[in-house]
């Protein structure tokens, strides 16, 4: 049996494409756009061609054109003249919309595609924060409203992190340029959403820094020794779901004690770091609201 999930809810279309559930029946009704199945009980179901024909119809309605004319359009101009019309303004939802539909079709060639032809007019730094940051707070949200599965969330970021990485050591083949501190990028214990400190680390080496760095699910007995061996640390920790809110406190109160020392800071960033107490942040222990905000401070 295929793996790739072939039939939709209404309720998943209004996820994927942005468009309202009321919104698309009244498309349905009124201008015929889209025709959903059913099953033997009579329940409405979609299937991928009507997903993509959806999402095709979302960037044209984005573009300014009336569902009525594109209702009228036969169903084999209507890819063609999206691919026509993207420019700079439309290329970031098309982007989002076919690495959307690459995850559920698990299509690495359309993944491929889709980001060769970003790459081919942006520079990977654009289409990171422009279409990666989006897509994967989009798919964040679907696989929490049940969507999609964790298998197309693990085969996307997964595809991500290639990317990541080979740019990443395209600059790591270069001596660093600046000597005033170092940075040591970790995640903490049972964190393993390593994605943005992945970028981080991307950006830090593009500054001309070096970096450390040590990955998922690192304990604090673990950052010590790197005091013994580098002065003028900078910790960089991505907190996205762990610490968990209750602990997050407690948890800088740990760093603070184990690894901060005068010549170091620790730089915080993530869902989880924007619970910490403002009691406990000073020039030594600083909370990031957002990589952009962190980038700025390299």
């Amino acid at each position: 049996m295929s793996s790739v999930k072939n039939i939709f809810s209404i309720k998943d279309l209004e996820n994927l494409s942005g468009i309202k559930a009321h919104t698309i029946r009244i498309w349905e009704k009124r201008y015929n756009v889209l025709e959903p199945l059913r099953t033997d009980t009579n329940i409405r179901y979609y299937d991928l061609s009507a997903l993509q024909k959806l999402l095709n119809i979302t960037l044209l309605h984005d573009y300014g054109y009336k569902i009525s004319k594109i209702s009228q359009m036969p169903s084999d101009k209507i890819p063609l003249l999206v691919q026509d019309i993207i420019s700079s303004k439309s290329a970031k939802n098309h982007a989002i919309s076919s690495f959307k539909m690459a995850m559920m079709n698990f299509d690495q060639k359309l993944f491929l595609d889709t980001y060769n032809a970003l790459l081919s007019e942006k520079s990977f730094r654009e289409v990171f924060f422009e279409v990666f940051i989006p897509l994967m707070e989009e798919i964040g949200f679907l696989w929490q409203a049940d969507t999609i599965s964790p298998a197309h969330e693990h085969f996307i970021s997964y595809l991500i992190k290639l990317k990541l990485l080979v740019n990443t050591e395209n600059l790591q083949s270069k001596a660093p340029t600046k000597e005033d501190k170092i940075f040591v990028l970790y995640l903490p214990m049972d964190e393993m959403h390593e994605l943005g400190l992945m970028y981080l680390n991307y950006e830090i080496l593009n500054s001309g820094y070096k970096s450390i760095y040590l990955g998922e699910s690192v304990p604090v007995s673990s950052l010590i020794p790197l005091k013994k061996y580098f002065n003028n640390i900078v910790y960089v920790c991505y907190m996205t779901v762990e610490p968990t809110n209750t602990s997050a406190n407690a948890y800088v109160k740990e760093l603070k004690s184990q690894i901060l020392e005068e010549d170091s800071t620790i730089w915080l960033i993530g869902r989880s770091a924007q619970n910490v107490e403002k009691s406990l942040l000073n020039s030594k222990i600083r909370v990031f609201e957002n990589m952009s905000e962190l980038v700025k401070e390299l």
